[in-house]
């Protein structure tokens, strides 16, 4: 075998027959406790000590900056709580909150790092040498033994101030993913009968049924306003414009239509002067289907092309979507405005937790799925 040299030869007085050139055999087997190890302070070749002045002034750069981590994973678990999100400006502020506190978490641990690498930690001159794959026991000792040596000279045994605020740092980093588990949704026995309902089912707080405005402008939609057949209006249930929550469940479309357009599939009841409100959630994996292609009435959802005929009860004509846009019943108030006079029949959205749910309702009744 041929070595295979760096830059900077290691000293001839080096030990011989080495796996990955290393500091010199260890005297301690200690890792957390207060034992120095002797090797560092005695010359040894190929090992380029730090001066202690420089060494103690990166001990406690590393340790303010393991300090700053701790701070910061505990401000990212306080930001999670009470920075909530519901509307847009909450969610923005949530998101700063989270993500700045984090990378500052992250920033921190990854300086304290270097500062320990660069000031504390000595400089190896390193020899690659090139042996047979299977190691034998004794390099297997040995190389225990100088993971052992570059434990101590890497300061973690010397320098505790190191040791306990890289521990500190640790330790809510590793609790961070867990309180974000929470955002995985709500618990199971909760979680159909939330999908099953949506604000449009809610009276107003004078007693009166809600009404469809525009998204975006809040604008109310006068139904002889919205003459033009053919026409489409993305809409939002008043009240709740802002709230994220409720949108994601109640964000409709409106699309007039001739009367002699409207197919069998279409509720008749729950439509006026032609004009039709489906969910725009799209029933496969909920993206929104707001592409109306007028001359076929075909509404596309642009995610995975699931296609819808608006004219006759959104059926599925292509696509992965495995069942329509839900129709919700619409009228007019008094003052000729559109409202909703009930909820949508059937949940809105995706249909993948539908399964799930009617397995768990046949447990319930002793039955078997």
């Amino acid at each position: 075998m041929t070595d295979n040299n760096h830059d900077i030869e290691q000293s001839e007085g080096r030990v011989p027959h080495r796996v990955i050139g290393t500091p010199s055999p260890a005297t301690s087997t200690s890792l957390l406790g207060r034992e120095e190890h002797a090797g560092t302070d005695v010359d040894v070749p190929g090992v380029n000590l730090q001066n202690e002045q420089t060494a103690r002034k990166g001990e406690r750069a590393a340790a303010l900056c393991f300090l700053i981590t701790f701070l910061a994973a505990v401000a990212f678990v306080v930001s999670y709580v009470v920075f909530q999100v519901g509307d847009v400006e909450s969610t923005q502020t949530s998101t700063l909150a989270l993500g700045g506190s984090l990378t500052l978490a992250l920033l921190s641990l990854a300086a304290g790092v270097v500062f320990w690498v660069r000031m504390v930690m000595p400089k190896y001159n390193l020899i690659q040498e090139r042996h047979e794959m299977a190691s034998s026991p004794a390099v297997r000792d040995e190389v225990g033994r100088t993971f052992l040596q570059g434990a101590a000279e890497s300061g973690v045994t010397k320098r505790p101030l190191l040791r306990r605020t890289l521990l500190l740092a640790a330790a809510p980093l590793g609790v961070l993913p867990l309180v974000l588990l929470r955002d995985l949704g709500p618990r199971y026995t909760n979680f159909p009968q939330k999908l099953r309902h949506t604000v449009w089912g809610e009276k107003t707080k004078d007693g009166k049924d809600r009404r469809l405005v525009v998204e975006g402008t809040g604008a109310p939609i006068r139904a002889a306003d919205f003459n033009s057949p053919g026409g489409i209006l993305s809409v939002v249930p008043e009240g709740y414009e802002h709230d994220l929550n409720a949108l994601a469940k109640a964000t409709l479309i409106l699309i007039k239509f001739r009367p002699e357009e409207i197919k069998a599939g279409t509720n008749k009841n729950w439509t006026h002067d032609g004009i039709v409100a489906y969910s725009k959630i799209c029933t496969h994996v909920g993206c929104p289907a707001a592409l109306y292609e007028q001359t076929t009435h075909h509404i596309l959802c642009p995610c995975h092309q699931s296609t819808f005929d608006a004219a006759d009860g959104a059926k599925v004509i292509f696509g992965p979507a495995a069942r329509p846009l839900p129709q919700l019943p619409i009228a007019v108030d008094n003052e000729g405005y559109l409202v909703a006079t009930a909820d949508f029949a059937v949940p809105p959205g995706p249909s993948f937790w539908e399964r799930g749910d009617a397995e768990a309702e046949v447990r319930a009744k002793g039955g078997h799925a």
